[in-house]
Formats: C-alpha cells, structure tokens, sequence
C-alpha cells in the first residue's frame, strides 16, 4: 500500500527537542487524541518491516531511538545492530532500549554490536542478580516495538527485532510469523519519540538513581528539581473530547500508549470504545486472548446488534497457557455470535483490529492482562478508509488460510467449567504477585 496523507515537515527537529528536554527527565507524553496530516504505510512482518527501518537509519542525520521487546542474536538481528552501528560511527545519536527479559540472551552480544561512539544500550527491568527474579515488578514487562529517526519517521507494530522464521522455544518454521507494523509520517511521530525517550531515561534511572538523587541534592534548588522530575515522571491522561471529536483530514492518527501510571486502561477502552460504535464490522487479530469483563460485553453486544464479529486466534500454538487461556472462552464467545478462527499456517503474533471501513489499529498489544494490565504497550490507531480496507484484505487472507471454529453439538460441561475456573484463578494469582487488584 502506497504512503498516504502527507508529510509534515515544518515540526520540531529531534535536536530542538533533546535541548528542551534534561537528559535525565523522564518526559511527559501529552496524549493528543486523533491528529491529522499523517502520511501512512502498512508493513507486513519483518521481510518489510526491516529494509523500510534500515533505508531510514542509514539516512538517519541527528538521532535514532529505538525500543523493542526482542532484539535477538540472528542474521535480522544483526543486520539492524550493523545499520545503528553505522549511524552511530558517522555522528548520529543513537539509543536504544530493549527489555530484560526479552532480550536476555542477546544482551552480551548486543552490547558488543553497538560499541561506538555516540551509541547507547538501556536495559529496561533487568535480570542481572538472582534477587532481581524475585521481585515482583519485573513481571511488568517492556513489550513495545517502536523506533523513530530524526522525528520525521516512526515504525510502531508488533514486530520484535527477529527474523520471522525464528521462533525463541520452537525454533526455525517454514513459514514466517504472521505480524504487522506501521510506518508514520506526520504530527505523531513527535510523540513516538517522547515515548521512547522516556523509557529510554527509566531504564537508565533505574541503575543509576543513586547519583540521580546525588545530583538533586547538590543542585541549587533541589527541592524544585525533584518536584520537576516528579512532574516529567508522569504521562498525561487522554483527553476524551480530543479522542471523540470528528477526525481531521486527511489521515487522523491517535498514538496510544498503556503505562502503569495514568493511561493504566488506555489501549482497552480504545478498544471497547471502537466495538460500542461498530455498526458493520469488527475485525481482531490477537495471539494470546483473554479478555475482561467489558471487553467481552463490548464483543456481545457488537454481535447481537448484527455486526459481524471475527476473531483470528492462535492455531499452531507456542504457548499452551495462552491457548488454553483463550479456547475457555470459546463456548461463551460462539453462543453470542462471535465468529472464531485459528490461524495454523504459522505462528500468529499480529495484535491488529479493524472496525467497519474506519477504523484500525496496529500495535504491541495483545488481549490479555499480561498487555491490558501490566507491560508498557503502544498502538497506533489509524482512521483512514483506504488503511482499514488494506489492512482488512490482509485480515481477510489470513482468514481465508485459517480453520474456522465451530460450536460443539455437546458442552463439555464440568471440564470446561473446571478448566476456565483454573486459567481465572491462574490469572489473578499472577496480577496479585505483579500488584494488580479488583476485577478483570
């Protein structure tokens, strides 16, 4: 799909912005709902993802900042790690932050690739010393795949820094994970950036708080500074008349963000909000599945009022929680008239959605309190025609390709009674050690 919108090329430059904002802040996100004037290009999987990254790293003049999940020991891996380390060693800014889960076994490697001037590794919670796998906020994890250049382009999806054949527990596949990214041009991208910056920063503070604090104490007035750091800790809620006003033309952008401060629900009431407002379809492509109460309402209710609901589900399972998480749903989801399919060609890990021929969404997200609840998540939600229509035919293939879920003639009654109790019990057992309370 061509570039759509245009191009915004009178906006703040990545230098402007590192000079308003301390090295040492972690900057505020100022959520600004749906924005127009954005030029946007849908990317499936790695095999489109990767070269449209690297053209515009090695094009890279002041700064590229990059924050994924995965970034892995393999030849996709190392192609990337090759293109930021040739930025680097011609003056470009380049930083990085990976998760310390995620990325564990590629850390010593990683670190090596990167060794040059002006490049910069983070690690987001990680797992270093024994003790730090007892605490319970490493269950929250790092989970985006974002990366801006210079301000002027963002790559945000579900796509980890690995090659698509390359599964971390099931090894090489013959066929390529099914997974989506976007490329954006416009007002957004400024926000990408302030977001990559501020987990760039906590992950940096999280090993060297102690000369944080040393420096605020030292300073001139440390009590404004703390007060001031404080205040750039924090993301800014959405505003909801902003996200629910008529979007501007030609291509509205929202840039969404879940953290575990203020925007806790953002990404799922996005969500459910769209579903409420579906007058003829609703589209979700999700590998692990198992959504709250509203959510599920959402969906039901969507069904009953005639829109066609469709779910692209795991098939060829990589984890056998997750699957047996989402399949206690399915008696529940097919008597109200939601569709059900599970893709089998390949692993699934596309976190996509698509309502009527308006709105689409493209993200890090799954549906599942792990994404909903607890790790840092960012979705890009697009209002565009011809996005959602691309974006929809590409659902429709992976459909095509799936095995459609049918009710059974006979409830299992008692074992899949039995089995849901569990995979509840097994969910709110993990949200209370991560400090999650209430109901899901």
């Amino acid at each position: 799909m061509a570039p759509q919108g245009q191009r915004m090329s009178d906006g703040p430059t990545a230098a402007a912005d590192e000079e308003a904002s301390p090295l040492w802040a972690w900057h505020a996100l100022a959520a600004q709902g749906f924005v127009g004037g954005h030029a946007v290009h849908l990317l499936q999987g790695g095999d489109e993802l990767f070269p449209a990254m690297r053209r515009a790293i090695d094009a890279a003049r002041s700064s590229i900042w990059l924050a994924t999940y995965i970034f892995h020991d393999d030849e996709a891996g190392r192609a990337m790690a090759d293109a930021l380390h040739a930025a680097a060693t011609r003056g470009v800014k380049v930083h990085v932050v990976v998760d310390g889960f995620g990325s564990i076994a590629s850390l010593l490697r990683l670190r090596a690739w990167l060794a040059a001037d002006g490049a910069e590794l983070e690690v987001y919670r990680p797992l270093d010393r024994w003790l730090a796998w007892l605490q319970p906020g490493q269950l929250r994890r790092l989970h985006h795949k974002l990366c801006v250049v210079d301000a002027d382009v963002a790559f945000v999806g579900g796509i980890n820094i690995i090659d698509d054949h390359n599964d971390l527990r099931h090894g090489r596949s013959s066929q390529p994970r099914l997974d989506f990214a976007v490329e954006l041009r416009g007002p957004v991208v400024q926000q990408v950036r302030r977001l990559v910056h501020a987990i760039f920063v906590r992950a940096r503070l999280g090993h060297e708080w102690r000369n944080e604090l040393r420096e605020l104490a030292r300073s001139d007035r440390p009590v404004a500074s703390t007060l001031r750091l404080l205040r750039e800790l924090r993301t800014q809620a959405p505003d909801s008349a902003q996200t629910t006003q008529a979007a501007p033309q030609p291509v509205s952008v929202a840039f969404v963000v879940r953290d575990n401060l203020r925007q806790r629900r953002a990404i799922e009431s996005s969500y459910i909000e769209a579903i409420r407002s579906a007058g003829d379809s609703v589209d979700i492509a999700c590998p692990y599945f198992y959504p709250g109460r509203a959510f599920r309402r959402s969906l039901h209710s969507a069904a009953r009022r005639g829109v066609r609901v469709r779910l692209l589900l795991q098939g060829k399972i990589d984890y056998h929680m997750a699957a047996l998480a989402a399949r206690v749903m399915y008696d529940e989801l097919l008597a109200k008239g939601v569709r059900i399919f599970e893709y089998t060609p390949a692993f699934l890990h596309a976190k996509v959605a698509v309502v009527d021929d308006r709105w689409a969404t493209v993200g890090s997200s799954n549906i599942d309190p792990l994404s909903l609840l607890l790790n840092l998540e960012a979705n890009a939600v697009v209002r565009d025609a011809e996005f959602a229509c691309e974006l929809r035919r590409r659902f429709d293939l992976a459909v095509a390709a799936s095995h459609e879920v049918e009710m059974p003639a006979r409830r299992q009654g008692w074992r899949r009674w039995l089995s849901r109790g569990f995979v509840a019990w097994c969910a709110r057992v993990y949200l209370r050690v991560a400090g999650i309370t209430g109901r899901y």
